[in-house]
């Protein structure tokens, strides 16, 4: 939900936003914006930002836009909620030509909330002081850019050991791991980073590459129980397992998992068990295998029909037996695994209006998710919650009483949304990355 007014605005459940249109015996009513339902904006309205409706909210460019990205855990401690932050994101670029693309590490640091509302009676000297504030509060980004031929499909991180790693999917059909460390001291040191621009980024080369998958692809997900294993899978139907050697080096068995009749779009790893990972599909279907059969014979479960259509995503919560999917039918599903021969999921969400194009369950919240579409909204989710049936103010809003019970917050204002994370060690704050750019955010509802 939002506002009309002159300018973006982002929405959320628990604040609706006012509406100010300029037709006469209308000016300054209250209407709450939903999107994908309510009537489109008229000339003259768009959306306006709720700033109290976030704890934190910053936006970054990087040139060329970029498909995928990950967050990089840090050393900087876990549970992080004191202001300002510091993030680590590893980023891959999709330019207009092959030779322009950039493997980006990216450190941005000094966010701090938004900022709070000015008080009634503040005088001209606290103004004053909120301009040199202002100028203390603005976000910075260090950037260390290696160079990639061809696009970058899908980025994944991971730690062996000591030493950070990405995964990465180019459209020129090759997966490509890249050793990170360099990258990492660089961007805390601008010495360093200006020495890496001039003198080092060109040499930077993947310390491992396979080709066999024939096409490009976009699935890739490392084992977070096992570290250095990965798995990859193609726009051809085939997924391949990785797996590290003693060298430093990694397996590739050339014997794809057999069973999708379509590309296959997303992997995900089980949080719980070793050997135990899912896929989904153009082909309509997610599967659960274990590697411990031979590829041919390794799927164990199957949902021939999750969705109508293609399924573009999904997500193994680390707190639940339960997996998420999204889908090019714009529904959010719910699988609970105990259950996952029945074919039914235990719970369906429609509230984007276009494909969803990244879902992923909070780190440490095992009830909340979110998802973005390609309707340009980010929503945010609590399976937990129960609408109060003794707060009807909000069901005396048209539409709102339609509303799944459980949305917590719809987030707006970006163009072409590809990929979201909840950072792992700052709970609440997500990162998105669409054609318009980054954002970092914390909503007030999470």
């Amino acid at each position: 939900m939002a506002a009309r007014k002159g300018r973006r605005r982002t929405c959320d459940t628990e604040a609706p936003m006012e509406t100010e249109s300029g037709d006469t015996g209308s000016e300054g009513r209250t209407q709450v914006y939903l999107p994908g339902r309510g009537p489109p904006l008229r000339e003259g309205e768009e959306l306006v930002m709720d700033e109290e409706a976030y704890v934190l909210y910053h936006r970054a460019q990087t040139g060329a836009p970029c498909l995928s990205f990950d967050i990089v855990r840090d050393h900087l401690g876990d549970n992080r909620t004191e202001l300002p932050l510091t993030l680590y994101l590893c980023a891959g670029t999709q330019a207009e030509s092959a030779q322009s693309n950039r493997l980006m590490m990216l450190r941005m640091h000094n966010l701090h909330g938004t900022k709070a509302p000015p008080s009634e009676g503040s005088d001209d000297e606290e103004e004053e002081d909120d301009d040199e504030d202002e100028e203390e509060r603005k976000p910075q980004l260090e950037l260390a850019m290696v160079p990639h031929y061809g696009g970058i499909n899908r980025v994944r991180v991971s730690w062996l050991g000591e030493e950070p790693v990405a995964g990465v999917w180019s459209e020129k059909g090759q997966v490509e791991v890249f050793a990170l460390r360099r990258l990492l001291q660089v961007v805390d040191d601008p010495q360093a980073l200006a020495v890496f621009l001039r003198d080092e980024q060109a040499r930077v080369k993947p310390i491992f590459t396979f080709s066999g998958h024939m096409g490009e692809g976009f699935a890739l997900d490392w084992s977070p129980r096992v570290p250095g294993r990965l798995l990859t899978g193609d726009c051809q139907k085939n997924i391949h397992l990785w797996t590290p050697t003693d060298g430093g080096s990694w397996h590739v068995d050339q014997r794809p998992f057999v069973g999708h009749t379509r590309s296959v779009e997303d992997l995900q790893w089980s949080p719980t068990e070793d050997t135990v990972f899912a896929s989904c599909s153009v082909d309509a279907s997610i599967r659960i295998w274990d590697i411990r059969a031979a590829p041919g014979k390794a799927c164990m479960l199957t949902t021939a029909t999750a969705h109508d259509g293609d399924v573009n995503v999904i997500s193994w919560s680390r707190r639940e037996p339960f997996l998420l999917s999204g889908g090019d039918d714009g529904a959010l599903k719910v699988w609970d695994l105990r259950q996952f021969k029945s074919g039914s999921p235990v719970a369906t969400f429609k509230q984007h209006v276009a494909p969803v194009t990244s879902v992923e369950w909070h780190p440490q919240d095992s009830g909340v998710f979110a998802a973005s579409g390609a309707d340009n909204q980010i929503t945010q989710w609590d399976l937990a919650v129960e609408r109060d049936p003794e707060a009807g103010e909000a069901e005396a809003e048209p539409g709102l009483a339609d509303l799944p019970q459980q949305l917590l917050f719809v987030h707006q204002g970006e163009t072409d949304l590809k990929e979201l994370h909840w950072h792992p060690q700052c709970p609440g704050v997500v990162v998105s990355t669409a054609l318009s750019g980054f954002t970092i955010f914390r909503t007030i509802s999470v």
